[in-house]
């Protein structure tokens, strides 16, 4: 997607995006309304620290930030660190903790792309009532395991409200993530990209399988302050039980598969 190509461009974008006025944006950020107006028309450089305090005040992705950086004439400020890097080691050992205490309900990490990048045991026993062999989580994408057919959407009991609000994410991640984007491109549309006027509160993740209907509530854990583009695009999806019925379930498929494998 195009950009704009000035740095103040770029941050009046943002600011009408937060629905913030000038006012309310200097007032945040201790910027007088005169310099930041004058930034956003280019009739002023910001400094290094002014763009970065007003890009926190805008809770702007760091892709963005990196981009608002090129163009004021500065150096990116942000990088992407990989994972697997000796850098990421305790996000990793994070990770694995979060991801382990969260059983017998599963849970997912996820990446920018909607790439599996690690799960838990739980998470792997669901994989597996539902027929995704063992082992294939790290090769999974959550979103495209739900919109193609023959996938986990397939097992779905209200597989058209969850792809409806799976595609609604992922299209509003991908207006800066061109590589999402282009995922989303690949990917077949759901038959309706609009929900129902009358929604419950909470949309639950109801599977269908050989021990029943399975209903899971959905619930994300991220990084608090990142300061590295792979970090923030860290999430992990824990899926917790609905019922009772389900929590038993889970109870003893986990007991059964950690006596065997853990």
């Amino acid at each position: 997607m195009d950009h704009p190509a000035t740095a103040g461009e770029q941050l009046r974008q943002l600011r009408k995006h937060a629905k913030l006025s000038q006012l309310d944006l200097a007032l945040m950020t201790n910027v007088s309304q005169r310099h930041l107006s004058c930034i956003e028309t280019g009739r002023a450089k910001p400094s290094p620290g002014t763009l970065h305090t007003l890009l926190t005040a805008l809770e702007a992705p760091l892709e963005q930030c990196n981009r608002v950086f090129l163009a004021a004439g500065f150096a990116p400020r942000y990088t992407a660190t990989p994972l697997a890097s000796p850098a990421m080691a305790a996000i990793r050992e994070a990770v694995s903790h979060v991801l382990h205490a969260n059983n017998p309900a599963p849970a997912i990490l996820l990446g920018s792309q909607w790439d599996v990048l690690a799960a838990n045991a739980s998470a792997a026993v669901l994989f597996g009532l539902v027929g995704i062999p063992p082992g294939a989580a790290g090769n999974l994408n959550l979103l495209a395991t739900l919109l193609h057919a023959g996938g986990l959407g397939d097992h779905l009991i209200n597989a058209d409200e969850i792809r409806t609000l799976a595609w609604q994410r992922a299209t509003r991640e991908a207006l800066d993530n061109p590589e999402l984007a282009a995922l989303l491109s690949s990917l077949p549309t759901p038959a309706s990209t609009e929900l129902p006027e009358h929604m419950p509160p909470l949309v639950l993740t109801r599977l269908r399988t050989p021990q029943g209907e399975l209903s899971f509530l959905s619930t994300f854990t991220t990084f608090g302050m990142p300061q590295d583009i792979t970090l923030a695009s860290l999430r992990i999806e824990h899926l917790i039980p609905a019922d009772e019925a389900t929590w038993q379930v889970m109870r003893g498929a986990y007991a059964e598969y950690a006596a065997l494998v853990l």
